[in-house]
């Protein structure tokens, strides 16, 4: 589990942290006022993306229609004797690929889905796990409407009405029961592995749960709608009284020209203000905190180490990207008067809901009734206990076998714009020629100009053909996706050993992680104790594995940063 230590930064701002007092010490929680002195800038921070993930900014996509060809001879020799399909998605957050993915299966020839998840925060991987158990409910347990509703909420809301408040809980509480028990979580989850995560790791999973089963009872475990207000007056500045025309601007002039057009002004507004996206009900029915979006964090105060827990997530882009700009319906994006005829929000709440259609139907077909063999032939199928596997942040998921994740697999490679920094030869070392990799680019960062942007997209080319991927032939011209594949002469031609293919070992993706953050005993051991209670809290600053990261090493065409809005950009 990552942890960023977050020391004062300048700031005219007033930092406010409830802070858990160290072993040994009375438990009373401290409420301290620090840091009234510099001035950041007079534009804020610049900072909007946050230090942590919780949805996607980039649309879903469907993993098979972007996998290399099955080639049934090659699969031939399998135990089920069904093309597999390998994916690792570094930093995904939400989810959302493989929901489509899924929902998309019966469209595809059937195969095999072996699903590597890669997260740098606990949190994360709880997240993963809930929104994954939501989708595969039972129809009979939940209905459609009310599953998609809940979804949207979970996932895309701070707020969330009490009967949605509830199921979270109840839900939580029961992942934090099958956690540290792998036998029960095989049996009730058998699509979900945590083999990979330390025993240390699954305590703090554990942890996480529970506190969202409301281990700290009332709004002040968690005061979102302070937290919120406090991350947006840091990161307006002297803007903060005119944040109407602010969230216009970045609305009109930077997310509709670079093509979401349909995310509404009203929606964006009030995102913006209070962090509620997606508004089903009336507005007053959303006041319960979504504490599936607190995160821990190492603040320092006073030359200590201290953890606390805040919202430290997007508050510039909002979570209307993943499902609410591309439909397949195109009647949902149609215009009228130069104007689109369906907000982002309604797209959205669309999208899922035939997603959770299309999921739910392909489980009945996986779950066919009668002859075991009429099971196993169903469309395109998760290997129970190996498919979702949510790893250590400590390490690559261990191989397994059928499906070994190595040299001789040609898998999908999916880095999402903020793990970068991880595309490296010893990556690509773990992909046969052949295998595709799919980075997302930074197009939705409001707070990245277009010659930044531009700069990213040069050094992830860099980066990729430095792992040994090419460019990939016929792929579409994309502002959102770059697609390469592994190149066949890279890997024959090298005679460097770390370009080899083979399997990736468990340390090699550990030190980018552990590098950017403190060693993960010293986040999760308060939290699996205390689990300290959260005020608003400073963002922390940018660390190695950021964005601002990537466009800083040398390759990278990048003018110098603006200190109105880059100097401080963390993500």
């Amino acid at each position: 589990m990552a942890g960023t230590l977050a020391s004062g930064c300048g700031g005219s701002w007033v930092h406010s942290a409830a802070l858990s007092r160290g072993e040994g010490a009375s438990q009373d929680i401290w409420r301290i006022k620090v840091w009234v002195g510099v001035m950041t800038t007079p534009a804020g921070s610049g900072m909007g993306f946050g230090s942590v993930s919780w949805w996607g900014l980039s649309p879903a996509l469907d993993l098979q229609a972007e996998s290399p060809p099955v080639d049934p001879d090659s699969q031939a020799d399998t135990v089920h004797s069904v093309p597999e399909l390998d994916v690792l998605l570094l930093g995904s957050v939400d989810g959302r690929h493989l929901l489509r993915t899924l929902s998309r299966a019966k469209l595809w020839p059937r195969r095999r889905f072996n699903f590597f998840v890669l997260e740098n925060n606990l949190e994360a991987v709880a997240r993963h796990m809930l929104i994954f158990s939501l989708a595969l409910e039972e129809p009979e347990k939940m209905g459609l409407q009310e599953r998609s509703e809940t979804f949207l909420e979970v996932w895309g809301n701070a707020l969330l009405r009490p009967p949605v408040a509830t199921f979270v809980r109840a839900q939580a509480d029961l992942l934090a029961h099958l956690v540290p028990e792998p036998d029960r979580l095989g049996e009730q989850l058998p699509w979900l592995s945590l083999r990979a995560l330390k025993f240390r790791e699954r305590d703090a999973l554990e942890a996480v749960f529970r506190f969202w089963a409301g281990g700290e009872k009332g709004p002040e475990a968690f005061p979102m709608s302070r937290l919120w207000d406090s991350r947006l007056r840091h990161y307006l500045g002297s803007r903060y009284d005119a944040r109407r025309g602010v969230s216009d601007w970045d609305l009109r002039m930077k997310l509709h020209d670079r093509g979401a057009q349909v995310i509404h002004t009203q929606e964006f507004r009030r995102w913006r203000d209070t962090g509620v996206a997606f508004e089903l009900r009336d507005s007053s029915a959303y006041h319960v905190p979504n504490r599936t979006l607190a995160s821990g964090r190492l603040l320092s105060y006073r030359g200590e180490r201290v953890a606390a827990r805040g919202y430290w997530g997007d508050i510039a882009t909002g979570p209307f990207v993943a499902f609410g700009i591309e439909a397949d319906d195109e009647s949902l994006l149609r215009t009228s008067n130069g104007q689109p005829v369906k907000a982002a929000g309604e797209i959205t709440q669309h999208n899922v809901t035939e997603m959770l259609r299309e999921v739910a139907a392909w489980g009945r077909c996986r779950a066919t009734l009668g002859n075991p063999e009429e099971k196993q032939h169903a469309e395109g199928s998760l290997e129970p206990g190996t498919a979702a596997r949510p790893p250590s942040a400590s390490g690559f998921p261990e191989p397994h076998p059928p499906s070994g994740f190595g040299a001789e697999s040609q898998p999908v490679l999916c880095p999402l714009c903020r793990m970068v920094h991880l595309l490296s030869p010893e990556l690509g070392a773990c992909v046969a020629p052949g295998g595709n990799l799919i980075v997302e680019l930074a197009r939705y960062l409001v707070d990245m100009r277009q010659e930044q942007l531009q700069g990213f997209n040069t050094r992830v080319g860099e980066l990729a053909q430095a792992a040994g991927f090419s460019p990939q032939a016929g792929a579409r011209p994309s502002e959102t996706f770059a697609r390469f594949c592994k190149s066949p002469e890279l890997a024959l031609g090298s005679t460097d050993p770390a370009v080899e293919p083979r399997t990736l070992p468990l340390e090699v993706l550990a030190q980018p992680l552990e590098a950017r953050s403190p060693a993960p005993e010293d986040l999760t051991d308060p939290l699996q104790g205390g689990t300290p209670h959260s005020e608003p809290c400073q963002p922390p600053s940018a660390s190695p594995g950021s964005l601002s990261k990537v466009l800083a090493l040398p390759q990278g065409a990048l003018p110098p940063p603006n200190s109105e809005s880059d100097s401080k950009t963390g993500v």
